[in-house]
């Protein structure tokens, strides 16, 4: 009895501890991953999230091969074994090969994690096109007057929050609870959170890859949108820009803090065809259906190494790869991979990666080299 009144109190303590110290997001984040038998965010975890509905219209269907291609034994082998849930392989213009694991299909939503990061700068994209926002150059303190005392932030450009080079102070870290990382995912306020921040370097002087550098831009955006009279969350512009007018198969949902606020660095739902469908858009530069959705030339930029060779605006690069790639990437390996050369795209889905595979000199080299299998 007495051990059982000690342990009672220890964890009443830590309890108190965790509210006073400011980490009582834990809690929510306990309550989300660790009670439902997971060490990390999981690709299913939306029916624990508040969520904006990014509205789908007339779908409009895939072109798909008469047969499809097999994957090679061996390599489907390795897919299951890391918990891969799909693969799709397009090539020119056509589905050549589409394969599900584990119960999930072609109508399964699953979250995206960063690859929302990249479809948030093709949004910037938009945005600039229509005036929204002057150029990737327009200082970001022009949306967020609460960094006018940051002397870093106020050099601090629209552009370098894609680039992940603004300067902002920030640890990437997924598996500890007191990463701020995890923090801006469980945390009640997101803007509250990145907004009480500071850049601590100069911008253009380092590059560190930040969620919360997204987040800042997700802010930009809904900001600028709010300034040019069109108040619509990110989910909605998403749907008016891309979601409708590509003819996305299905409704989509985008995870929201507390109030209602997009997590732009992350946590889109959708099915695998529809995020093959974001790969087609990049590989026909921005053009669908005759219309020109972003500019092809800030798709071109997307494209091109900023201060490190395997990272663009929020798209990271193989361009030294035979043949050259570019993908959208998310937490445990999620890929949308485009080879522009071959006319091929990948998208893979999945529970986990292989913790020992470098994603960007193996993994998705492999992917590439298993689909050129399909076409030679």
């Amino acid at each position: 009895m007495k051990l059982i009144k000690l342990m009672l109190i220890a964890l009443v303590l830590l309890i108190a501890g965790l509210w006073v110290t400011g980490h009582s997001y834990i809690f929510t984040a306990f309550n989300r991953v660790y009670l439902q038998g997971n060490t990390t965010a999981n690709i299913n975890d939306y029916v624990a999230f508040s969520v904006n509905k990014i509205n789908a219209s007339q779908a409009q269907p895939l072109i798909e091969a008469d047969a499809k291609k097999d994957l090679d034994p061996e390599f489907v082998a390795e897919l299951k074994k890391n918990d891969t849930v799909a693969f799709l392989v397009m090539h020119k213009g056509k589905l050549i090969s589409e394969h599900y694991f584990k119960d999930y299909n072609d109508r399964s939503k699953t979250n995206s994690f960063s690859m929302a990061k990249t479809v948030v700068t093709m949004l910037l994209g938009i945005a600039i096109e229509e005036g929204v926002i002057e150029s990737l150059d327009q200082p970001i303190t022009d949306f967020m007057p609460e960094f006018n005392n940051d002397s870093n932030a106020k050099n601090a450009t629209v552009g370098q929050l894609s680039l992940m080079n603004s300067g902002y102070e920030w640890d990437e870290h997924y598996y500890s609870p007191f990463s701020p990382t995890v923090e801006l995912l469980y945390g009640a306020d997101v803007e509250e959170f990145v907004l009480d921040r500071e850049f601590s370097a100069e911008p253009g002087s380092f590059w560190e890859y930040s969620s919360a550098s997204t987040q800042l831009l997700g802010i930009v955006l809904l900001r600028a949108l709010e300034k040019s009279g069109k108040p619509v969350t990110l989910a909605q512009y998403l749907s008016e820009k891309l979601w409708q007018p590509m003819g996305m198969n299905d409704d989509a949902l985008w995870h929201t803090d507390e109030q209602g606020i997009e997590l732009a660095y992350c946590c889109l739902n959708t099915n695998a065809r529809n995020y093959l469908r974001l790969g087609m858009l990049m590989l026909a530069n921005g053009e669908w259906g005759g219309a020109q959705l972003i500019p092809s030339a800030f798709v071109q930029q997307m494209i091109q190494p900023g201060m490190q060779d395997y990272y663009g605006l929020s798209t990271w690069l193989g361009l030294a790869n035979d043949p050259a790639f570019y993908h959208f990437s998310g937490h445990l390996g999620q890929y949308i991979v485009v080879a522009p050369e071959k006319q091929l795209i990948i998208v893979r889905l999945g529970e986990r990666q292989d913790p020992e595979s470098d994603f960007q000199k193996d993994t998705i080299p492999n992917y590439l080299k298993q689909a050129l299998k399909l076409i030679e």
